[in-house]
Order: C-alpha cells, then sequence, then structure tokens
C-alpha cells in the first residue's frame, strides 16, 4: 500500500513507537543513531550505528532511502539538505530543523508572526546577562543544544549570575503559569491539516521533566479554540509537514504564551496511542508519506504518567512493580528496551483510562507508588 522507505535520525523511544506504528502498515524502517544498544535496535529492519551529527554519515545513511525523518532535533541539517538536492523527501524539512535547533531563531520567528510568547532578550554571553540584570527572574537558556530541561538555567537577582551560561542565548521573562498545555498538529504534504485536543502538564519538581498529563486539558472551550489556532498558524507558517508539539502557558491572567516547539513526536502525545482515534505516531507515518490524515478525537479520558530512572541508581536495568500496573483496568505499559538507567532518564510510560479526572489521578498516584526503575 505505502511502497517507501523510511530512515529515521534517532533510534530512541520516539523511533521505536514510530516503528509499531509503521509496522501496522507493513513499512519496515530504517534507524541511524549513535548508540549501538539504543532502543531501535531491537525492531528495526536495517539498524546503523553512526553519528547523526556527522554530515557523510547522514548522506550515506539516506542515499538509498525515499523518506527520511528525524525523533530527535540534534542532527546534521545540512546534510539532510544534500540529501533533498539529492532527490530524498525529508520531513520535516531541513529548514524548519535549523530553525527549531535554535532557541533564539525560534523567538524571532514567533515575534515575527504575531504568535504570542514570553518577552525575551538575545544575549551572547555572561557578561551581556549581567548588563540585563534589571530583567531578572528570568530564564537563560541556550540557544543550542538544549533537551529535556538541560541548556535552561533560572534567575531571580545577581545573587544567581554565577549559574548564568557564557555562550549565546536568551533571557526570557519569568511567567506567572496558572497551567501548561500542549497541542499537538499534524500537516501532509498536501498541505491537510489535523489538530489534537490539547493536554494539561504537571512538571517534575525540579528536574524540569514532565511527571505526568493529562488528556484533556481543564480549560475554557474559548482557550482551547485559541490554543488550537496558534498550534496551526505555526505549522502552517513553518510550511512544515510531520507532526508538530507546540507547548503553551498560560498565565494568571488567562494568557495564552508560546514555549517551545518541537517538530516531531513528542512526551505530550504518548498517551494518543490508547487515548486518541490516531496515534501521534500514525498520524506523523501518514503525514510524511502524504496519506490521508486520521482523527485526532479523543477516544476517551487519559493519562500518561513518565516512568523515570530513580534518583540513586545508575546501571544495568531493573524494573519493580510494574505486575502491579498490569492489574489495573485500563493500564497500559510501554518500556524503552533500554539496557542502562541512571537518575531521572526516562526509561519508559504508562498511560491509564478512566471515566474522569480523579479517576486518572487515583491511577496516576498507584503508578507512581509501586512502579520503579533501578539498577541491578
Amino acid at each position: 500500500m505505502i511502497n517507501k522507505k523510511i530512515g529515521i535520525l534517532g533510534g530512541g523511544q520516539l523511533g521505536r513507537m514510530f516503528i509499531q506504528s509503521a509496522i501496522d502498515y507493513g513499512i519496515n524502517v530504517n534507524i541511524l543513531d549513535p548508540d549501538p544498544n539504543a532502543p531501535c535496535k531491537s525492531i528495526a529492519e536495517n539498524f546503523h550505528a553512526g553519528s547523526i551529527k556527522d554530515f557523510d554519515t547522514v548522506v550515506n545513511f539516506g542515499k538509498d532511502l525515499d523518506i527520511i525523518t528525524i525523533e530527535i532535533e540534534q542532527v546534521n541539517a545540512k546534510a539532510l539538505k544534500e540529501l533533498e538536492k539529492q532527490g530524498k523527501k525529508v520531513f520535516p524539512q531541513p529548514e524548519v530543523i535549523e530553525l527549531i535547533q535554535d532557541k533564539r531563531s525560534q523567538k524571532i520567528f514567533y515575534q515575527k508572526n504575531k504568535i504570542p510568547t514570553s518577552d525575551f532578550i538575545l544575549v551572547e554571553n555572561k557578561a551581556e546577562i549581567a548588563k540585563n540584570s534589571d530583567f531578572f527572574p528570568a530564564f537563560n537558556k541556550l540557544a543550542k543544544d538544549g533537551y529535556d530541561g538541560r541548556g535552561v538555567q533560572k534567575l531571580v537577582d545577581e545573587n544567581d549570575l554565577d549559574s548564568a551560561f557564557d555562550a549565546p542565548g536568551l533571557l526570557e521573562k519569568l511567567v506567572d503559569i496558572e497551567k501548561e498545555i500542549s497541542i499537538i498538529v499534524g500537516r501532509n504534504e498536501s498541505g491537510k491539516t489535523v489538530v489534537y485536543p490539547a493536554v494539561e502538564l504537571v512538571y517534575h519538581e525540579g528536574q524540569n521533566l514532565v511527571d505526568y498529563l493529562i488528556s484533556p486539558a481543564n480549560i475554557s472551550a474559548e482557550i482551547e479554540k485559541e490554543a488550537q489556532e496558534i498550534a496551526l498558524k505555526i505549522i502552517e507558517k513553518l510550511n512544515m509537514v510531520g507532526i508538530l508539539a507546540v507547548e503553551m502557558f498560560i498565565d494568571k491572567e488567562g494568557k495564552l504564551l508560546v514555549n517551545e516547539v518541537a517538530p516531531r513526536p513528542h512526551n505530550s502525545g504518548h498517551h494518543s496511542i490508547e487515548g486518541n482515534f490516531t496515534s501521534q505516531y500514525e498520524q506523523h507515518l501518514r503525514a510524511i508519506v502524504n496519506f490521508p490524515l486520521g482523527s485526532p478525537k479523543a477516544r476517551q479520558r487519559a493519562a500518561m504518567v513518565n516512568i523515570l530512572g530513580e534518583e540513586g541508581y545508575t546501571g544495568k536495568v531493573k524494573y519493580v512493580g510494574f505486575e502491579k500496573a498490569a492489574e489495573l483496568e485500563g493500564c497500559y505499559v510501554h518500556l524503552y528496551g533500554k539496557e542502562t538507567t541512571k537518575p531521572f532518564r526516562k526509561m519508559g510510560h504508562v498511560t491509564v483510562v478512566g471515566d474522569n479526572k480523579e479517576e486518572l489521578i487515583e491511577k496516576i498516584e498507584k503508578i507512581k507508588s509501586f512502579c520503579k526503575v533501578i539498577s541491578e
């Protein structure tokens, strides 16, 4: 039905779940990842161990493929441009990847396109940050290579200057946040779009990682509509093909502000495997092969809790308590197949479904109490 050779730069859990959707369509997937034991290795049609940042490695990987996509932004975009010149389809497009690789470029893009976002100042080094200390409290973000909470430092006052990054980045004004939400949108090559219901994100205290999410978000119909319109505007202005996750703040006054975007399947869409008619992974597949997009509507209320490596444990992975999760009705365990654990590493997630938010929270607390990832 879909006779395309697809390759992914990155072989982590996002690629693994994409492959699981591709298998349903009879599609084999090729993977390039620097880790020879990456989660995708055991299920990819062809697994190649190599750098996703090296120009020649990426070009050689993609030369016999029809479509190349990503599961992480830290890739060699120039190599992807070269593959485009050779007639390969690359989604998301390399220029989109380049823009999103740089948090400063992202913020300028929002500003130029009148997309609401928090106030910011571009800075080149720690000295420039010190000169703008009157902008505090703010978050100092590295322009590039920040990921999963890394490359972000909160600066409350001048006493925090020692923690500032001495590298190009930005200062982003601290927002008085009421709620954090995420919206996933999809767009295929024909320009057709879909938008998923907003989900509500609850962050792990001190780690800047999502602890769990609730779908749908507990927000008004007006805010939901505005958030969906903003997310659709972004993917259309980017002219992007694929899946885009748009993370937003709702401030204390009820104003929506875009935080960051990710041009790929995202942690805030994991619940869609069980919770929506079309998962974000199947939707990404449909988008990049220019297949009709699937319904993004929710089947039922759902929540997703991230399973992180326990603090104090590093080494060969050992799972504890997951048989108790398997006994819970409406509970779906997803382990990522990572061989080693370390504190706060994403090792899996559990989706739960239920009739109301209270039931979902009750199940989340049970999962968190008995599902642990430690080392042997």
